[in-house]
């Protein structure tokens, strides 16, 4: 397949290894400040453009959550696979899915793309509805990643709280501030750290007067992450060539 890159940092240049090593042909990396892009655009629309003139057949969002709706605008119109890995934009989540399947577009999106992450999200999932049946068990998450990173909370977290919120009725609402007074009973407290080089830590605790129980998943390098991307395009492009993929969001989920 040949695939657009936008977005050329860190986590660009592991997408390009990533897709090279599976058989595929980078044919554009756009960014618009990173001195060996193909391409520096001063504008989304620009960025579109110069998608069609590449030939790509797939393209893999990684920028910034400043510019990733701005981006997904340009983009949705030309029907191609598209895989967005930015996070930040998730209250336009809703509005995005309904978009793509109106004007025929498919686009792919995941607060993270490690299969060991998404493995994670089953685990905390099945845990959340057990321990939702025991009053004397509290629940609380507690999320680090490095200094470059910069939405807080993580789009990971924030995905693991809405699964323990949908598993747990005792939680009915997200705090990620600092706490002034005793927590509520009904809040959820999702807790963030920002240190050094740490590529992402995520603990789910489950804690009552007799023993904690900790669910942690720890990312040991970011490779995971686009080998992730680069099989969720595949797997787009793959539904959409054999007519079983319809127009609309997809996520992880749609995967496993």
């Amino acid at each position: 397949m040949k695939i657009a890159l936008v977005g050329y940092g860190q986590m660009g240049h592991m997408l390009r290894a990533q897709a090279e090593k599976r058989g595929h042909e980078v044919v554009l990396t756009v960014d618009p400040i990173a001195a060996d892009a193909d391409f520096n655009p001063k504008t989304p629309a620009e960025t579109a453009k110069k998608i069609v003139e590449s030939g790509a057949e797939g393209i893999i969002e990684f920028s910034h959550p400043s510019a990733v709706y701005e981006n997904i605008q340009a983009l949705l119109p030309l029907k191609l696979p598209l895989v967005v890995g930015t996070t930040g934009w998730n209250d336009k989540r809703e509005a995005v899915g309904a978009q793509a399947k109106e004007m025929g577009s498919y686009i792919f999106h995941a607060a993270n793309y490690s299969i060991g992450v998404n493995l994670f999200y089953k685990v905390v999932e099945e845990a959340a509805k057990l321990f939702a049946n025991y009053d004397e068990y509290d629940c609380a998450l507690w999320e680090a990643h490095h200094t470059k990173k910069v939405d807080s909370p993580s789009g990971t977290a924030l995905e693991i709280a809405k699964i323990i919120l949908d598993n747990t009725p005792s939680k009915t609402k997200i705090v990620t501030d600092a706490f002034h007074e005793r927590p509520k009973k009904e809040e959820l407290h999702v807790s963030s750290t920002r240190l050094g080089s740490v590529p992402g830590t995520h603990t789910v605790y489950f804690d009552c007067p007799s023993d904690t129980i900790e669910l942690t998943h720890t990312v040991r390098n970011r490779e995971g992450l686009a080998l992730g991307a680069v099989r969720a395009v595949e797997w787009l492009k793959a539904g959409i060539d054999s007519g079983e993929t319809k127009p609309g969001m997809y996520s992880m989920d749609n995967i496993l």
